[in-house]
């Protein structure tokens, strides 16, 4: 995004000394730099402009909801954080989980709200730092992975899946991908293509819970929180499903931005994050938004993933996201 100047008064008004005009266009140019996370080309060999202070501070999401959904629940948390640290956030639904990681520099993100799963790959591939993640109503950071299948259907273990329709969420999700890819490990099942009669990859973790209700699938993967959400709605979802497996507690959808962001505006959104809680305004915010309250959140706290990965067989480092 370039800066253009006012050009009301023409080229050849407002002399002076050149000294003089040199001192003002640098500092110009410092106000320009100042506030800005760098992006891909905004510094090359043809020298082009700054982005300016006031541009917008563009922050991803994932497909975790429909597309409805996600913005109901994050624009007025977009909204405040932008009047607290006085720069526009414009927020970019990303069509699937990896595409936040495949596309984050090509569409030019500052960050994401990130899945664990997701975080972790794009922690080893673009260098995102974690900043912060909500506490929900219920006193959680975490979340964790499960199987689901209909409580009227026979299946109740590893082996009675085989040859069955199975609904994954996207290959890079925890809980809807690495929590059975792992689970299945563990029961000598090496190769889940071979072993399902059929299954493919739904995109949203609604998605996958609607599908083994209705039939679509006999069996899914997805995350305790969204279904716990979908019970509130509706308390029958809960008494027509049981869980097979469970994957360890890992942290909930956090905010991480580019490692090259300016520390100034990393610092500004983490306090205005951290401080909502003790705010009237930002307590009607997080109340909307289904928190508590908001947490610092480290590399460290994704170990768990971290592990789980390396248990499941995955190398993040030369791991691709391929929904097949």
């Amino acid at each position: 995004m370039t800066a253009t100047g006012d050009r009301r008064g023409g080229e050849g008004r407002g002399g002076g000394h050149p000294a003089l005009r040199s001192r003002i266009a640098a500092a110009a140019l410092a106000a320009l730099v100042a506030l800005s996370c760098g992006r891909p080309g905004d510094v090359g060999v043809e020298q082009r402009p700054a982005p300016s202070p006031r541009s917008p501070v563009l922050i991803g999401l994932i497909p975790e909801h429909n597309i409805f959904r996600q913005l109901e629940r994050y624009r007025p948390l977009a909204a405040y954080v932008s009047s607290r640290i006085d720069r526009p956030i414009e927020l970019k639904i990303l069509p699937r989980y990896g595409s936040i990681v495949s596309n984050f520099n090509t569409i030019g993100l500052d960050g994401a709200f990130f899945g664990s799963f997701t975080y972790a790959l794009a922690h080893r591939e673009i260098n995102v730092v974690p900043v912060a993640r909500p506490v929900s109503l219920d006193g959680r950071s975490t979340y964790f992975g499960m199987i689901l299948v209909r409580k009227e259907s026979a299946i109740r273990s590893p082996g009675a899946l085989k040859g069955k329709r199975f609904a994954f969420v996207d290959a890079a999700t925890t809980a809807g991908y690495l929590l059975p890819l792992h689970w299945l490990a563990k029961n000598g099942v090496a190769d889940y293509r071979r072993f399902f009669g059929e299954y493919y990859f739904a995109g949203t973790h609604e998605d996958v819970i609607r599908d083994v209700l209705n039939g679509r699938a006999d069996a899914g993967a997805t995350k305790n929180t969204v279904l716990d959400r979908m019970s509130q709605e509706d308390p029958s979802i809960t008494e027509r499903l049981v869980v097979l497996a469970r994957s360890p507690d890992v942290p909930e959808n956090g905010l991480a931005l580019r490692g090259d962001c300016d520390p100034r505006l990393r610092e500004a959104i983490r306090a205005t994050l951290l401080g909502m809680e003790t705010d009237t305004e930002g307590q009607v915010v997080l109340s909307r938004f289904g928190a508590l309250r908001f947490i610092e959140t480290t590399d460290a706290d994704y170990e768990p993933v971290y592990r789980y990965a390396r248990e499941a067989g995955i190398e993040l480092a030369e791991y691709e996201v391929v929904n097949h």
